[in-house]
């Protein structure tokens, strides 16, 4: 049995990469780059990992702004780039409306209030991020209150988005209601 390396070898990387470069076109590896950008970051590094010039992934890069599928800071020298996270939750948002009708969303929502209102009970708070795991002597007991807290975070975030998958369902994909 051989030993599992999580770490692909450059070969595999290399080849991985190339049959990416060969398959997508520059916007859409600007575009697949930018979605893994978390913190501004200069065009010049992001056209470098989408292997394109820093002239074409700046153009590509400021249509995704103005889609807001990105958030641009021009003002900084270079400009920086960095992911929207709103604009990936709507995305999600809008496939869950398409993909459940408003009762099912609104019974979801119900079933996730009454598990945040276990963790509101267990903790004391309605605010997840006042809570310091680290106020515990025990190690395990310090793991366990991490892995609650990172569970109530997550569950915050699918409140969330299905509070707008419901607005968007309910408003005909728009979050506000379109006027008659």
């Amino acid at each position: 049995m051989t030993e599992f390396d999580p770490v692909p070898d450059r070969e595999a990387v290399d080849d991985v990469r190339q049959r990416w470069r060969e398959t997508t076109d520059t916007f859409d590896r600007v575009y697949d780059t930018a979605l893994g950008v978390t913190e501004p970051t200069p065009y010049a590094k992001i056209a470098s990992t989408a292997d394109c010039s820093p002239n074409a992934a700046k153009k590509h890069l400021d249509r995704l702004a103005e889609m807001g599928i990105v958030r641009a800071d021009r003002d900084a020298q270079p400009a920086r780039y960095e992911r929207n996270d709103g604009y990936l939750e709507w995305q999600e948002a809008s496939r869950l409306a398409e993909e459940h009708t408003v009762e099912e969303i609104v019974d979801r929502v119900a079933t996730l209030e009454d598990r945040r209102d276990e963790y509101v009970d267990e903790f004391g708070t309605t605010d997840p991020s006042s809570i310091s795991a680290f106020d515990h002597d025990d190690h395990d007991e310090i793991h366990t209150v991490m892995t609650r807290l990172s569970d109530w975070h997550a569950l915050e975030r699918d409140i969330r988005l299905y509070e707008l998958a419901r607005q968007i369902a309910q408003n005909d994909g728009h979050l506000v209601p379109t006027s008659p």
